[in-house]
Protein backbone atom coordinates (compact mmCIF):
# COMPACT_ATOMS: atom_id res chain seq x y z
CA UNK A 1 0.00 0.00 0.00
CA UNK A 2 0.88 3.61 -0.31
CA UNK A 3 0.20 7.18 0.17
CA UNK A 4 -2.75 8.76 -2.31
CA UNK A 5 -4.40 11.66 -2.84
CA UNK A 6 -7.58 12.99 -4.47
CA UNK A 7 -9.32 16.27 -6.33
CA UNK A 8 -5.56 17.24 -7.10
CA UNK A 9 -5.40 18.38 -10.59
CA UNK A 10 -2.34 17.87 -13.39
CA UNK A 11 -0.64 21.21 -13.52
CA UNK A 12 2.91 21.04 -12.94
CA UNK A 13 2.18 23.30 -9.66
CA UNK A 14 0.12 20.48 -8.31
CA UNK A 15 1.67 17.55 -9.35
CA UNK A 16 4.96 19.22 -8.12
CA UNK A 17 3.12 19.74 -4.53
CA UNK A 18 2.72 15.94 -4.74
CA UNK A 19 5.91 14.56 -5.69
CA UNK A 20 7.53 16.55 -3.02
CA UNK A 21 5.57 15.34 -0.15
CA UNK A 22 6.02 11.78 -1.16
CA UNK A 23 2.62 11.19 -3.32
CA UNK A 24 2.88 9.59 -6.35
CA UNK A 25 -0.46 7.95 -6.86
CA UNK A 26 -3.88 10.05 -7.05
CA UNK A 27 -7.60 9.70 -8.18
CA UNK A 28 -9.28 12.89 -9.93
CA UNK A 29 -12.65 14.13 -10.48
CA UNK A 30 -12.61 14.06 -14.56
CA UNK A 31 -15.27 13.70 -17.69
CA UNK A 32 -15.15 10.08 -18.69
CA UNK A 33 -17.24 10.90 -21.92
CA UNK A 34 -14.20 12.58 -22.98
CA UNK A 35 -11.61 9.94 -23.51
CA UNK A 36 -8.87 12.14 -25.44
CA UNK A 37 -9.42 14.39 -21.97
CA UNK A 38 -8.58 11.15 -19.62
CA UNK A 39 -5.62 10.58 -21.96
CA UNK A 40 -4.46 14.04 -21.71
CA UNK A 41 -4.55 13.70 -18.10
CA UNK A 42 -3.18 10.54 -17.33
CA UNK A 43 0.11 11.48 -19.07
CA UNK A 44 0.45 14.98 -17.54
CA UNK A 45 0.51 13.08 -14.38
CA UNK A 46 2.97 10.61 -15.65
CA UNK A 47 4.71 13.03 -16.67
CA UNK A 48 6.02 14.19 -13.15
CA UNK A 49 6.20 10.65 -11.66
CA UNK A 50 2.15 10.12 -10.80
CA UNK A 51 -0.06 7.64 -11.40
CA UNK A 52 -3.50 8.89 -12.21
CA UNK A 53 -5.01 5.52 -10.93
CA UNK A 54 -8.94 6.62 -10.29
CA UNK A 55 -11.47 8.76 -11.00
CA UNK A 56 -14.43 9.97 -9.32
CA UNK A 57 -18.02 9.87 -11.52
CA UNK A 58 -21.21 11.55 -10.58
CA UNK A 59 -24.23 9.14 -10.16
CA UNK A 60 -26.96 10.81 -11.52
CA UNK A 61 -30.31 11.27 -9.42
CA UNK A 62 -32.50 9.65 -11.84
CA UNK A 63 -30.13 6.65 -11.03
CA UNK A 64 -30.67 6.84 -6.86
CA UNK A 65 -34.10 8.64 -6.89
CA UNK A 66 -35.35 5.22 -9.48
CA UNK A 67 -36.93 7.89 -12.00
CA UNK A 68 -37.63 5.85 -14.99
CA UNK A 69 -36.79 5.92 -18.06
CA UNK A 70 -33.76 8.38 -17.62
CA UNK A 71 -32.63 6.35 -14.88
CA UNK A 72 -31.35 3.45 -17.97
CA UNK A 73 -30.02 6.85 -20.31
CA UNK A 74 -27.75 7.69 -17.25
CA UNK A 75 -26.81 4.42 -16.39
CA UNK A 76 -25.96 3.44 -20.23
CA UNK A 77 -23.42 6.83 -19.69
CA UNK A 78 -21.94 5.16 -16.79
CA UNK A 79 -21.19 2.02 -19.05
CA UNK A 80 -19.28 3.96 -21.44
CA UNK A 81 -17.12 5.54 -18.54
CA UNK A 82 -16.41 2.16 -17.40
CA UNK A 83 -14.71 1.20 -21.04
CA UNK A 84 -13.12 4.97 -21.05
CA UNK A 85 -11.29 4.11 -17.95
CA UNK A 86 -10.07 0.98 -19.36
CA UNK A 87 -8.92 2.30 -22.17
CA UNK A 88 -7.38 5.41 -20.19
CA UNK A 89 -5.23 3.00 -18.00
CA UNK A 90 -7.45 3.66 -15.06
CA UNK A 91 -7.83 1.03 -12.48
CA UNK A 92 -11.17 1.91 -10.88
CA UNK A 93 -13.93 4.70 -10.43
CA UNK A 94 -14.74 5.64 -7.20
CA UNK A 95 -18.71 6.78 -6.69
CA UNK A 96 -21.32 7.88 -4.38
CA UNK A 97 -24.96 6.36 -3.82
CA UNK A 98 -27.11 7.79 -1.75
CA UNK A 99 -30.53 9.90 -2.08
CA UNK A 100 -29.48 12.55 0.59
CA UNK A 101 -25.61 13.02 0.29
CA UNK A 102 -23.53 14.35 2.50
CA UNK A 103 -24.66 16.68 5.77
CA UNK A 104 -22.99 18.18 8.26
CA UNK A 105 -23.78 21.25 10.86
CA UNK A 106 -21.69 23.84 12.17
CA UNK A 107 -18.42 23.70 12.11
CA UNK A 108 -16.42 23.09 15.44
CA UNK A 109 -12.31 24.12 16.49
CA UNK A 110 -9.36 22.55 17.62
CA UNK A 111 -5.78 22.83 17.97
CA UNK A 112 -4.19 26.37 17.10
CA UNK A 113 -7.71 27.14 15.77
CA UNK A 114 -7.90 24.92 13.28
CA UNK A 115 -11.77 24.61 11.87
CA UNK A 116 -12.98 21.11 11.75
CA UNK A 117 -15.78 19.85 10.42
CA UNK A 118 -18.56 18.15 12.60
CA UNK A 119 -21.96 16.72 12.97
CA UNK A 120 -24.45 17.31 15.70
CA UNK A 121 -28.31 15.70 15.06
CA UNK A 122 -29.43 18.08 18.34
CA UNK A 123 -28.58 20.99 15.63
CA UNK A 124 -29.80 19.26 12.51
CA UNK A 125 -33.35 19.75 10.79
CA UNK A 126 -33.54 16.08 10.18
CA UNK A 127 -37.60 17.10 9.67
CA UNK A 128 -36.76 19.29 6.94
CA UNK A 129 -38.09 17.12 3.76
CA UNK A 130 -36.17 15.99 0.53
CA UNK A 131 -37.08 15.56 -2.46
CA UNK A 132 -36.02 12.21 -2.25
CA UNK A 133 -39.57 11.48 -0.23
CA UNK A 134 -38.96 8.41 2.22
CA UNK A 135 -36.83 5.74 1.20
CA UNK A 136 -36.47 2.19 3.31
CA UNK A 137 -33.88 0.36 3.75
CA UNK A 138 -34.96 -2.56 0.97
CA UNK A 139 -35.99 0.29 -1.45
CA UNK A 140 -32.43 1.72 -1.22
CA UNK A 141 -30.69 -1.52 -1.41
CA UNK A 142 -33.30 -2.44 -4.36
CA UNK A 143 -32.18 0.89 -6.37
CA UNK A 144 -28.56 -0.06 -5.47
CA UNK A 145 -28.81 -3.58 -6.51
CA UNK A 146 -30.38 -2.31 -10.05
CA UNK A 147 -27.59 -0.34 -10.65
CA UNK A 148 -24.89 -2.83 -9.60
CA UNK A 149 -26.60 -5.39 -12.21
CA UNK A 150 -26.41 -2.85 -15.17
CA UNK A 151 -22.68 -1.36 -14.29
CA UNK A 152 -20.60 -4.43 -12.69
CA UNK A 153 -20.61 -6.83 -15.62
CA UNK A 154 -19.28 -3.78 -17.61
CA UNK A 155 -16.58 -3.53 -14.81
CA UNK A 156 -15.36 -7.03 -15.25
CA UNK A 157 -15.63 -7.05 -18.77
CA UNK A 158 -13.22 -4.28 -18.97
CA UNK A 159 -11.16 -5.12 -15.70
CA UNK A 160 -12.52 -1.74 -13.93
CA UNK A 161 -13.04 -1.76 -10.10
CA UNK A 162 -16.23 0.44 -9.30
CA UNK A 163 -15.65 1.70 -5.37
CA UNK A 164 -18.25 3.08 -3.71
CA UNK A 165 -18.17 5.64 -1.01
CA UNK A 166 -20.26 5.67 2.35
CA UNK A 167 -22.76 7.58 2.78
CA UNK A 168 -21.84 10.58 4.99
CA UNK A 169 -23.10 10.26 8.30
CA UNK A 170 -23.74 7.21 8.49
CA UNK A 171 -27.24 8.09 11.04
CA UNK A 172 -30.16 5.03 10.62
CA UNK A 173 -32.38 7.98 9.39
CA UNK A 174 -31.61 10.90 7.19
CA UNK A 175 -34.51 12.93 5.83
CA UNK A 176 -36.53 10.45 4.93
CA UNK A 177 -33.52 8.30 3.63
CA UNK A 178 -32.90 5.06 5.86
CA UNK A 179 -29.11 4.82 4.94
CA UNK A 180 -27.65 1.61 3.44
CA UNK A 181 -24.55 1.84 5.81
CA UNK A 182 -26.32 1.56 9.35
CA UNK A 183 -25.70 -0.35 11.23
CA UNK A 184 -22.47 0.11 9.46
CA UNK A 185 -21.10 -3.42 9.61
CA UNK A 186 -24.31 -5.25 8.63
CA UNK A 187 -25.30 -2.13 6.04
CA UNK A 188 -21.85 -2.70 4.56
CA UNK A 189 -21.66 -6.33 4.56
CA UNK A 190 -25.57 -6.44 2.47
CA UNK A 191 -24.25 -3.97 0.19
CA UNK A 192 -21.11 -6.09 -0.71
CA UNK A 193 -22.91 -8.82 -1.53
CA UNK A 194 -25.81 -7.30 -4.02
CA UNK A 195 -23.65 -8.82 -6.30
CA UNK A 196 -21.11 -11.45 -6.37
CA UNK A 197 -17.84 -9.48 -8.35
CA UNK A 198 -14.01 -9.03 -7.38
CA UNK A 199 -14.78 -5.15 -9.04
CA UNK A 200 -17.41 -4.44 -6.91
CA UNK A 201 -16.11 -3.30 -3.59
CA UNK A 202 -15.75 0.44 -1.36
CA UNK A 203 -14.36 3.31 -0.87
CA UNK A 204 -13.45 2.51 2.45
CA UNK A 205 -13.82 5.76 4.47
CA UNK A 206 -12.54 5.11 7.86
CA UNK A 207 -13.88 8.28 8.94
CA UNK A 208 -17.44 7.62 8.00
CA UNK A 209 -17.27 4.25 8.97
CA UNK A 210 -16.39 5.39 12.69
CA UNK A 211 -19.28 8.22 12.48
CA UNK A 212 -21.79 5.61 12.62
CA UNK A 213 -20.26 3.68 15.70
CA UNK A 214 -20.72 4.14 19.63
CA UNK A 215 -17.26 3.31 19.78
CA UNK A 216 -15.25 3.78 17.43
CA UNK A 217 -12.00 2.93 18.67
CA UNK A 218 -12.94 -0.75 19.35
CA UNK A 219 -15.77 -1.09 17.06
CA UNK A 220 -14.09 0.08 13.99
CA UNK A 221 -10.62 -2.49 13.22
CA UNK A 222 -13.03 -5.51 12.99
CA UNK A 223 -14.62 -3.90 10.46
CA UNK A 224 -11.71 -2.94 8.85
CA UNK A 225 -10.25 -6.61 9.00
CA UNK A 226 -13.18 -8.18 7.45
CA UNK A 227 -13.60 -6.43 4.25
CA UNK A 228 -10.16 -6.04 3.86
CA UNK A 229 -9.56 -9.93 4.25
CA UNK A 230 -12.15 -10.06 1.83
CA UNK A 231 -10.94 -7.86 -0.59
CA UNK A 232 -13.49 -5.69 -0.79
CA UNK A 233 -11.67 -2.57 -0.52
CA UNK A 234 -10.20 -0.50 -3.67
CA UNK A 235 -9.37 2.63 -1.57
CA UNK A 236 -9.17 4.25 1.76
CA UNK A 237 -9.91 7.25 2.78
CA UNK A 238 -7.54 7.29 5.94
CA UNK A 239 -9.55 9.79 8.54
CA UNK A 240 -9.94 10.21 11.95
CA UNK A 241 -12.72 11.50 14.26
CA UNK A 242 -13.92 12.45 17.50
CA UNK A 243 -17.03 10.91 19.07
CA UNK A 244 -18.94 8.43 17.04
CA UNK A 245 -23.05 8.11 16.23
CA UNK A 246 -25.44 11.42 15.95
CA UNK A 247 -22.16 13.45 17.23
CA UNK A 248 -18.81 13.68 15.70
CA UNK A 249 -16.35 15.95 14.99
CA UNK A 250 -13.26 15.44 11.86
CA UNK A 251 -9.69 15.93 13.46
CA UNK A 252 -6.13 15.80 13.05
CA UNK A 253 -5.67 12.02 12.04
CA UNK A 254 -3.22 12.06 15.36
CA UNK A 255 -5.74 13.04 17.73
CA UNK A 256 -8.99 11.57 17.08
CA UNK A 257 -10.19 8.23 19.27
CA UNK A 258 -9.38 5.88 16.18
CA UNK A 259 -5.58 4.30 16.31
CA UNK A 260 -5.25 5.11 13.24
CA UNK A 261 -1.72 2.92 13.39
CA UNK A 262 -3.67 -0.04 14.24
CA UNK A 263 -5.56 0.36 10.90
CA UNK A 264 -2.54 0.51 8.98
CA UNK A 265 -1.08 -2.35 10.07
CA UNK A 266 -4.77 -4.18 9.89
CA UNK A 267 -4.53 -2.70 6.28
CA UNK A 268 -0.67 -3.99 5.66
CA UNK A 269 -1.34 -7.92 7.90
CA UNK A 270 -4.59 -8.24 5.22
CA UNK A 271 -2.77 -7.46 2.44
CA UNK A 272 -4.47 -4.14 0.71
CA UNK A 273 -2.61 -3.44 -2.02
CA UNK A 274 -3.73 0.50 -3.13
CA UNK A 275 -3.86 4.19 -1.77
CA UNK A 276 -4.49 5.35 1.76
CA UNK A 277 -5.53 9.03 1.18
CA UNK A 278 -6.49 11.92 3.37
CA UNK A 279 -10.03 12.62 2.85
CA UNK A 280 -10.51 15.94 4.29
CA UNK A 281 -8.51 18.48 5.77
CA UNK A 282 -8.84 21.16 8.86
CA UNK A 283 -8.67 24.76 7.72
CA UNK A 284 -7.50 27.71 8.78
CA UNK A 285 -7.25 31.30 7.81
CA UNK A 286 -3.50 31.22 7.20
CA UNK A 287 -3.58 28.15 4.77
CA UNK A 288 -4.74 29.23 1.69
CA UNK A 289 -4.16 27.24 -1.59
CA UNK A 290 -2.52 29.80 -3.99
CA UNK A 291 -4.92 30.95 -6.60
CA UNK A 292 -6.06 28.83 -9.67
CA UNK A 293 -5.06 25.31 -8.15
CA UNK A 294 -7.22 22.93 -6.35
CA UNK A 295 -7.70 24.03 -2.72
CA UNK A 296 -5.94 20.81 -1.29
CA UNK A 297 -2.18 22.77 -1.79
CA UNK A 298 -2.09 23.36 1.37
CA UNK A 299 0.06 22.48 4.92
CA UNK A 300 -2.92 20.50 6.17
CA UNK A 301 -3.06 18.06 3.01
CA UNK A 302 1.00 17.90 3.58
CA UNK A 303 0.71 17.24 7.25
CA UNK A 304 -1.70 14.01 6.24
CA UNK A 305 0.76 12.64 3.62
CA UNK A 306 3.46 12.37 6.12
CA UNK A 307 1.40 11.23 8.65
CA UNK A 308 0.27 8.29 6.78
CA UNK A 309 3.45 7.85 5.19
CA UNK A 310 5.19 7.42 8.39
CA UNK A 311 2.18 4.50 8.91
CA UNK A 312 2.61 2.75 6.35
CA UNK A 313 6.53 2.99 7.28
CA UNK A 314 5.41 1.63 10.85
CA UNK A 315 3.34 -0.93 9.61
CA UNK A 316 5.54 -2.72 7.28
CA UNK A 317 8.45 -2.22 10.12
CA UNK A 318 6.29 -4.35 12.92
CA UNK A 319 6.99 -7.39 10.68
CA UNK A 320 10.40 -7.06 11.72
Amino acid sequence: MYVGCQYFGTSKHELQFMTRHGVTHMDTRIDCDDLDLMLKLRDEAAAEGVELEMAHIPIAESITLAEDPQRDKDLDAICRWIENAAKAGIRGLNYNFSVVGYQRTEPRYGRGGSQFSSFESSKYNNDEPHKGGQVDRDEIFARASYFLERVIPVAEANKVQMASHLPDPPVPVMRGEVRWNYPVYDGLKRFSELVDSPYHGFNFCCGVAAEGLDNPAEELPPIVEYFSEKKKIFNVHFRNIRGGLNDFVETWPDEGDVNMHQLAKIFHRTGYPYMLMPDHAPLHPDDVAPEGVSGRVRQGWAFQFGYIKAMIQSAADSDS
